[in-house]
This record gives C-alpha cells, sequence and structure tokens, in this order.
C-alpha cells in the first residue's frame, strides 16, 4: 500500500483527508498532539509541530518513510490587532503554520520525487487577501503558498504533483477558541469532506494535469460572532 502522510489528523481538515485516503486504499501515518482515528492501516505519531525540537526529529523519521503523498495541513490562527497578540503566539503560529510544513517536506520531497507522489498544501482563503487582525495568519498562509508555487516549478522535471488548496472559512475545531466561528447555515460554509472531496478529485486526475491552486469558497458569504 503506497504511503500518505497527513499532518494536523487529529481534527477538522486535516482527519477528513485522512478518512478519505483510508477509504481511498492508502495506508495513513498521522501527525498531530493526539490520535483520534482507530484503522488497521493507519499510524500515528504524537507531536507538536509547533516545537522545533519535536520537529525536527520527526524529520529523522520521515526521512526513511517512503511517502507517495504528503499533506500539510496542520494549522492554527489568532486573529487580534497586532499589537494584541503576544510574542509566543506569533512564533508558535509561525512555526506550525509555515516553517514545519516547509521541515516535513524538505525531509520527503526525495521520496516524493522518486515515487511520482503528490505533496498538498491546505493554505486558506486569507493566503489570496489582505483581512485587518489577521495579518500574521495571512502571512503564513500566504508564505506557504509562495512556498508550493516555487516548488512547483522546481519540481517540474519530476513526476511530482504539487497542488495549494486555498478553503474558505470550513466548519471545524479551528474556531473553538476565537470569537467567531463559522455560519449555521449550510450554504454559508464549509464542510471538512469538502476538502477532503477535492483532495480525491486532485489524486484522480490524470498525472499529465496539475492542478496547482485549487481554491474552495462557499456558495454564500456567513459568519457568525459568538456571545
Amino acid at each position: 500500500m503506497k504511503l500518505a502522510i497527513v499532518s494536523g489528523a487529529s481534527s477538522g481538515i486535516g482527519k477528513a483527508i485522512a478518512l478519505k485516503l483510508l477509504k481511498l486504499g492508502f495506508r495513513v501515518l498521522g501527525i498531530s498532539r493526539s490520535a483520534t482515528i482507530q484503522d488497521a492501516n493507519y499510524q500515528h505519531i504524537s507531536v507538536d509541530l509547533s516545537r522545533e525540537k519535536e520537529s525536527l526529529e520527526l524529520c529523522k523519521t520521515l526521512q526513511k518513510e517512503e511517502a507517495f503523498i504528503v499533506v500539510n495541513a496542520a494549522g492554527f490562527g489568532k486573529f487580534e490587532p497586532h499589537e494584541e497578540l503576544n510574542a509566543k503566539t506569533i512564533t508558535e503560529m509561525t512555526f506550525l503554520n509555515l516553517t514545519s510544513p516547509m521541515l516535513l517536506t524538505n525531509a520527503t520531497l526525495r521520496a516524493l520525487k522518486k515515487n511520482d507522489g503528490y505533496l498538498i498544501n491546505i493554505n486558506s482563503i486569507e493566503a489570496l487577501r489582505a483581512s485587518k487582525f489577521a495579518g500574521v495568519y495571512s502571512a503564513t498562509k500566504a508564505g506557504l503558498k509562495a512556498f508550493g508555487d516555487a516548488l512547483f516549478e522546481e519540481t517540474r522535471k519530476s513526476g511530482l504533483s504539487i497542488t495549494n488548496i486555498n478553503p474558505d472559512m470550513t466548519e471545524s475545531a479551528f474556531y473553538d477558541d476565537l470569537r467567531f466561528k463559522t455560519s449555521q447555515k449550510e450554504d454559508e460554509k464549509l464542510f471538512a469532506e469538502d476538502i477532503a472531496d477535492a483532495v480525491e478529485h486532485i489524486l484522480t486526475m490524470r498525472k499529465g494535469a496539475v492542478v496547482s491552486e485549487y481554491t474552495i469558497r462557499s456558495l454564500k458569504f456567513g459568519i457568525s460572532k459568538k456571545r
């Protein structure tokens, strides 16, 4: 069975993608702080990807794996006036959202190229626009998009397919600690399974064609403020 590595696999988009890949017949290695998937073809590595030491140790392990798919889905956001963010939040958000995906990609890129595999970065609609109170988050996601775009050009002589997925607001635990959340109306939000379906589409396309940019929006716009 071909190996898929998914970061942020314990919840939300990452978990939905991991479950989709299991359904498609892949062996999945999930990376997150906790394990929430039980399947004979699922292996979990407990790592806090906002920590440099843990991430570097993980990379040593991943270098030994024959990865066919790598999905960088781990991330978090904090949306406040920039002067209200503390230094710890800024450094952890930057490391988790941008540095750790680049490290994981560095550790697995030789195998991905050799196996004519797939690298999929879960970015955000915020990578494509400027929103108030999202300076750091948008910068990390725009940086990850730029990294994917540059790597696509760098590896085009290989059989590696690289895609940046930019989802709009998606119902998940991402909003648990924020002051707002997705709308309660189904046509005003995305579900994690929508992004997993996009991954399936990417994997089932003719190998000679690549959707390098995959932006998914809700049909209508909606947002709910928490009381």
